[in-house]
């Protein structure tokens, strides 16, 4: 990764797996740069203007996956409300350098909102992910605090859509705990998500990564991590629920997905 120039969200978001995930060879490539254009309370990513795409990141990572010998890849990005495509352009060059090189390579993207663009949206799913994800991140009434530069509805309504663009496309979305949301929220949180028609929900406990950051507002118990999972699988009807502390959007990508298919 770092003779080829690129970077993880594993190490920009100061992720806990981050050790046992590098030493299954399991990374969540992070492109359009390491600046982010917005300032989430609960992410240490780097908000700052960032550099136009590079357009030799593609292919990079497609050596990478290469080098590495991966069966699975997982692409993320910052978000860049910057460009006019909010980056879409270069998620779909990347997925086509990856098959192009790797074909057999199964390819799951955890995308930014777009800014709510449709084409964007439709562009990246033409590009044929294995799985499209989306995080929700946490619960409606903490937006304004934790994501006040995103939008509860978009993020619910770009997973509707890529439902209603590709009823058979897989599709994922997280939400974190310990933000201070009340446990009807959480719920209420699980139940919109499973409107969308989305068949994998991450359920993992927030960490403060900085001193910047949002507070810890509660630790969970295994028991009720537990719990969130047996509703959302149970009596939600997700194709699968992963749920615990140390859960993350990409963890354990790659199993979760050979679970479902």
């Amino acid at each position: 990764m770092a003779e080829l120039g690129l970077g993880t969200v594993c190490e920009s978001a100061l992720c806990p797996n981050l050790n046992e995930c590098f030493s299954r060879k399991h990374a969540a490539f992070l492109i359009l740069g390491d600046a982010c254009t917005r300032a989430c309370g609960f992410c240490s990513v780097r908000k700052s203007a960032p550099q136009p795409p590079d357009p030799s990141e593609p292919l990079k990572v497609s050596e990478a996956v290469k080098r590495l010998g991966l069966d699975y890849a997982v692409i993320t990005s910052v978000t860049r409300d910057d460009l006019p495509d909010g980056g879409a352009n270069q998620f779909v060059k990347t997925i086509g350098a990856i098959r192009l090189f790797s074909p057999t390579v199964k390819i799951e993207v955890l995308v930014p909102d777009f800014g709510g663009e449709i084409r964007s949206i439709e562009a990246v799913l033409d590009a044929g992910p294995d799985v499209f994800g989306h995080n929700i991140e946490t619960v409606r009434r903490l937006y304004p605090i934790a994501r006040p530069e995103a939008d509860y509805a978009r993020s619910l309504e770009l997973l509707k859509f890529v439902k209603a663009l590709a009823p058979r496309q897989v599709t994922k979305a997280g939400i974190m705990l310990g933000l201070g949301e009340a446990e009807e929220e959480v719920i209420d949180t699980f139940k919109d998500i499973r409107r969308t028609g989305c068949d994998i929900l991450t359920i993992g406990q927030y960490l403060r990564p900085r001193a910047g950051n949002l507070p810890v507002r509660k630790f969970y118990a295994p028991e009720e991590f537990e719990r969130y999972r047996r509703i959302g699988e149970k009596e939600l009807g997700f194709r699968y629920a992963a749920s615990g502390p140390f859960v993350r959007s990409s963890y354990q990508a790659e199993e979760i997905f050979e679970e479902i298919i």
